[in-house]
This record gives structure tokens, C-alpha cells and sequence, in this order.
């Protein structure tokens, strides 16, 4: 029962979130008929039913919603000068169900779109009760099993035994063709809130094999440690966004946006920055992280806590970068002379004040604030999640190094703003060709690379199993989490 906790402690936060925002649109949907929803300029909000999932619609590092859908759907009602008003549901069917009736105008929550859909009419009512938009991403459904169990390399493999997957979830269309080709295998749909939840249950040993999409089986990759991926179940299909169809203008407003965002880079860095891999973490090393996540992060929690309240760095990611620096050992001490907790160099500590390398709190509070400084000194133009990522590597390269690697991300046509793109660049500058041209010329610029992509692993883990900390005076800006 490994995960049970971890599964309470990561999914509390988003059932809590899940009832005030049902709560809050009562109200609305009390006063104009759920069945008579007006338009959205008419209503004075946009409403949208939400499937909530750990990579599309989720609780952020402080309490408020993040994830792809989330953050498509927040710059599209802002476009409109719209607020959001959030319905919650548990499952696909019972969202598109919702939308249908025309309890919400959209519907999101990684949904997939139905092949052969018709365009959108351009004007009037439509005929049919749901129109979906234009594609944003694509996933696939998988097999997964438990590392320990057999490993199946096809269909035959599997006759006679059980394979679970999430009911009413969306999934199951993508691999209906699949069900009927292979009757002899025994199909269970299981009544459960997300794939997050199968997936422990296959970590635990309680489910042999599951089928989830494969953006579900990415997220997790660091969570649950023994599952691994089998084989895909069919082609990759599109994620889309459900319309009721009383609503085809914002149908083709939604498109417009969409396509936009396509175009323009942005929903590429999204799903960069939900989906793409972190770089990740040995099954070994992950194991050895999770039982010290139980074991010795309690007690340095209230370290890291006051850090954040003194510096507004988010406390996971403090502990994520301790992790990676020291693994919790305050006496930890490197070749090169760097010590301590956060392993400060003896320059910078002398910088921060820092009497005692070896202190815990003077390390923690002293990482916290170099953080904090390198993110106020990074041009403005610079928006996270990126600015922290830029943070990181100049935490472990220097500002200096990383001003070359931006610069060299300019000569490629690169965008010197965009993590993505300096990760590329600062590689190079361990190679003569370029580092002649760089201003402080040789940098093994793999190291900030690697340095960043395991921060970010750990921080993904911290993020699903620990909770946030609400400071009880928030400073407008103070959060520097992603």
C-alpha cells in the first residue's frame, strides 16, 4: 500500500478545489436555468465543465489550478474579457452529457475527439447537441503493467487475463476496436477518479494490466515506479474541447484560438512544459527519493517552509534543488569544495552572509535568496515557467555562462527567452568552435542541463505527493514557482 497516502494527500487538494468551484457557480446556474444557459457575454462568464487530471487540469504549487486545459481556456476567456465559471464533473460521459444539455458552453479535461466529426456550422443553432473543436494534442492509449509481472509482447500473451481500465473516462473508444478483436481477454472497467488511481493500483500489485493514455503513463513515470509500458493499442488520436451545440460561435472562436496558439509557439511551450519529459529518474534512484521523501523530508520541511515565507521560493522546489545537491545531508561535502545542505560554494556564501555552510537554515535561506536574486536579475521579458528553469541553471553555472548560452541561441535563431532553446545552446559551449566566441569563454554546459532536467523530476514527484504551503500574507509576486 505504498501510494494509498500518497494518492489522498495529492488528490485532497483537488477534490476541495473540485466543490468550491462547483459551489461557486451554483448561484449562476440556479439563476438563469442550466437548461436556458444564455451566451457567455450575456451570462457575464464563461462556463465550463472540467474533468480534472494531473496533466490537464490540476492544483499548482500554490493552491490554484494549473495544467495544458487549464491554461488554453484561462488565456482564451481573458481574450474574451470573460471570468471563468468552473463546473466540476467525475468522468468523460457525465462532462459530455453536461455540455449537451447545455449546462456549460465547453468542455475539457482530456477529452478525446470523436473521429468523422462534422465541421462547425458558421451561423444559427445546430442540429446536433455537442460540436467539438480543432485538435490540440494527441495521445495513444497503452498497456501497463507491474514491472514484477509478465511481460506481454502481444495479444496471444494476454488471453485469459484481466485488463482494467478507467470507466466513462473517454479512453475506452480509442481501443474499442481492439475489445472486439480479442474477446478472449477479459475487459474490466473500473469505477475510479483518474488514471492516477489505476496506475497505483498496478504499482501495488492489485491490477496485473491496465490500459491508460500515454500522456498518463509520461506524468507518472516518476511516481509510480513499477509500471512500466507494454505496447500502444492503436493509433494516436486528438484531444479536443466539447461545445454545446447551442453555441457554435464559440465553437469557431475556440478554432480561431486554437490555431492561433498553434502558429504562434505558445501551445507548443505548454505542452512542453506539461508533457514533454523531464529527464527521468533512475527506477532505482526514484525508489530511494520516496522513501526519503517519507522518511527524512519531514523533518527538514519546516526549514524549507521558512524559506519560502522569507524568500516567496516555492518550498518543493527548494527541497527538489536540496535533493539533487545534497540528498538531504547537511554534511554533505563535494571535490570541489562546495558543502552543506544546498552545497554553497564558499564564495557564495561569504556573498550571502552565510557564517556556516554546514548550518542547515543559514544553507536553506541562503539558496532560497540566491534563487530569489538570480530571478530578479533575469531580463523581465521572461516568463515562467522559464524564468525558474533559467534560474536553476544559472544557480549552477552562473549568470555568466548562461548570458553565452542565450546569446549563442540568438546567432541560431533560437529564442534566447525559452528554456527549450538555451538547453540546446549550452551544451556548446564545452566545444572550442564556440566557446572561443562565448564573453567567459569555456563552460561545461551540459551540467546546468542535467542539473535543471533532474530538479524538475524531483519537483514533479514533490508536487504530486506534498502539499503546498499557504503563507498567511501573501506578497503579490512572491510565489516563484512555475
Amino acid at each position: 500500500m505504498r501510494h494509498s497516502p500518497r494518492w489522498v494527500a495529492l488528490h485532497e487538494p483537488a477534490r476541495l478545489f473540485a466543490r468550491a468551484a462547483a459551489f461557486a457557480c451554483a448561484a449562476l446556474l440556479g439563476a438563469c436555468g442550466v437548461s436556458d444557459l444564455p451566451q457567455p457575454q450575456e451570462a457575464q462568464t464563461l462556463v465550463v465543465a472540467v474533468r480534472f487530471g494531473p496533466a490537464t487540469w490540476f492544483p499548482g504549487p500554490d493552491g490554484t489550478a494549473q495544467g495544458l486545459d487549464h491554461d488554453l481556456i484561462e488565456r482564451f476567456a481573458r481574450e474574451q474579457k470573460l471570468p471563468l465559471t468552473v463546473v466540476s464533473v467525475t468522468d468523460a460521459a457525465t462532462l459530455i452529457e453536461r455540455v449537451a444539455a447545455g449546462d456549460a458552453h465547453v468542455g475539457i479535461g482530456g477529452l478525446y475527439r470523436p473521429q468523422n466529426v462534422r465541421p462547425v456550422p458558421e451561423k444559427g443553432r445546430t442540429h446536433a447537441p455537442l460540436l467539438w473543436t480543432i485538435g490540440y494534442e494527441t495521445a495513444e492509449a497503452v498497456l501497463v503493467h507491474s514491472r514484477e509481472g509478465f511481460r506481454p509482447r502481444g495479444w496471444k500473451d494476454l488471453a485469459g487475463a484481466a485488463v482494467a481500465y478507467v470507466e466513462a473516462s473517454g479512453i475506452e473508444d480509442t481501443f474499442a476496436p481492439v475489445r472486439r478483436e480479442h474477446p478472449e481477454i477479459r475487459w474490466q472497467p473500473m469505477r475510479l477518479a483518474s488514471a492516477d488511481a489505476l496506475l497505483a493500483l498496478v504499482d501495488e500489485g492489485k491490477v496485473d494490466y491496465a490500459v491508460v493514455s500515454s500522456i498518463d503513463s509520461a506524468v507518472g513515470r516518476n511516481i509510480y515506479l513499477d509500471v512500466v509500458t507494454a505496447f500502444p493499442l492503436g493509433p494516436r488520436r486528438e484531444l479536443a474541447w466539447a461545445v454545446s451545440g447551442s453555441f457554435p460561435a464559440i465553437a469557431h472562436e475556440l478554432d480561431a484560438f486554437l490555431a492561433r496558439v498553434k502558429r504562434d509557439g505558445t501551445l507548443a511551450r505548454l505542452t512542453e512544459h506539461y508533457f514533454a519529459p523531464r529527464g527521468e529518474v533512475a527506477r532505482l534512484d526514484a525508489g530511494v527519493f520516496m522513501e526519503r521523501v517519507d522518511e527524512v523530508l519531514p523533518g527538514w520541511k519546516p526549514l524549507f517552509v521558512a524559506a519560502q515565507e522569507s524568500t516567496g521560493i516555492e518550498w518543493r522546489l527548494l527541497a527538489a534543488v536540496a535533493y539533487q545537491e545534497s540528498k538531504w545531508n547537511p554534511d554533505a561535502t563535494s571535490e570541489t569544495g562546495v558543502r552543506g545542505f544546498m552545497q554553497l560554494t564558499e564564495e557564495t556564501a561569504r556573498h550571502l552572509g552565510v557564517a556556516d555552510r554546514l548550518d542547515p537554515r543559514q544553507s536553506i535561506l541562503a539558496a532560497a535568496r540566491y534563487l530569489r536574486d538570480l530571478k530578479d536579475r533575469l531580463p523581465r521579458r521572461i516568463a515562467e515557467p522559464d524564468r525558474t528553469w533559467f534560474a536553476l541553471a544559472a544557480f549552477n553555472i552562473g549568470l555568466g555562462h548562461l548570458e553565452d548560452a542565450r546569446v549563442q541561441a540568438q546567432r541560431d535563431r533560437l529564442d534566447p527567452d525559452r528554456w527549450r532553446d538555451v538547453r540546446r545552446t549550452l551544451p556548446l559551449l564545452a566545444l572550442p568552435d564556440y566557446y572561443e566566441k562565448a564573453k567567459l569563454g569555456y563552460a561545461r554546459g551540459g551540467m546546468p542541463v542535467a542539473f535543471v532536467d533532474r530538479v524538475r523530476a524531483y519537483y514533479d514527484i514533490l508536487l504530486r505527493t506534498q502539499d503546498a504551503h499557504q503563507p498567511r500574507l501573501r506578497v503579490l509576486g512572491a510565489y516563484a514557482g512555475p
